[in-house]
């Protein structure tokens, strides 16, 4: 579920992770863009009804269903079926999207997933329509419809070089997270490799990460994280009272042994986030 990522949901369990081709936004650096920006028809696929996806995410002994790697929004009806059936059956459901989505759809998908997943591309409209070919202003009203709905929320924006890295765009975005969805939303915040249209830029240098982190920290940003740099201190979980390691990570490696029932091991103070 960390690849996800998911940071404070069931850490370290395992996740059914399916798709279909398509996406409703084009991103310049798609790292899926084979599948993203095809039709159904320009790819292999495998015929699964939602019966067989619920059954095989169980005999995988999966704790969840991630609807992933294109996005959600293009499987809709795919997406509900499934996650419906899984709640009956006890499998988590988990939705990995950009948001891009009217208010009415997203509350009603909510009723059967147990989590989502943002991929928050920037906080500027010129961002959206010049490099991902979509609307900033409809996603700010999914990110509030998912968190009214009371749907574990995580967030994710991957610092493109020169395009949505400027302290003021982070600090802006920063302080719409915690005035629209609470300073206990996690945010990490991800670093670019080059693909598709955009390989002539350079990856995100460790620095910047490092001053978006800072940024966010600073706003009162509680759970903040960094991302794709294997191994930095900023991929674990701090307890935001006595500031020891809760959840450490490494990788895809997860130690969450100091976290007893929800709560910091060293002080009690209690984590957000769902994980029993």
């Amino acid at each position: 579920i960390e690849k996800k990522p998911l940071f404070h949901f069931y850490p370290g369990t395992t996740a059914f992770s399916i798709a279909t081709a398509g996406c409703n936004i084009e991103c310049a650096y798609c790292q899926n863009w084979e599948i993203s920006q095809r039709r159904p028809e320009q790819t292999q696929n495998v015929y699964m009804p939602p019966k067989s996806v619920v059954q095989l995410a169980k005999r995988y002994k999966c704790k969840s269903i991630a609807f992933t790697y294109t996005e959600p929004v293009i499987f809709y009806e795919y997406m509900y079926d499934i996650s419906r059936l899984a709640r009956k059956r006890g499998v988590k459901s988990v939705m990995i999207t950009n948001a891009f989505i009217e208010p009415k759809p997203m509350r009603e998908a909510c009723r059967y997933l147990d989590a989502v997943k943002v991929d928050f591309k920037g906080f500027t409209e010129q961002f959206y329509r010049k490099v991902c070919r979509g609307q900033l202003k409809p996603v700010l009203k999914a990110l509030e419809t998912i968190k009214a709905t009371g749907t574990w929320l995580e967030l994710v924006v991957l610092i493109v070089p020169g395009l949505n890295d400027s302290p003021s765009e982070t600090k802006r975005m920063c302080q719409w997270i915690k005035a629209n969805l609470g300073v206990d939303t996690p945010l990490h915040f991800t670093r670019f490799i080059p693909m598709y249209k955009l390989r002539n830029l350079p990856p995100t240098p460790v620095s910047t990460l490092e001053r978006c982190y800072n940024i966010a920290r600073a706003v009162g940003l509680r759970y903040v994280y960094i991302g794709n740099v294997q191994g930095h201190r900023a991929e674990s979980t701090y307890c935001p009272k006595c500031g020891k390691v809760v959840i450490r990570r490494y990788g895809y490696y997860t130690d969450a042994s100091k976290l007893r029932n929800g709560k910091c091991a060293h002080c009690g103070y209690k984590i957000p986030g769902i994980w029993s």
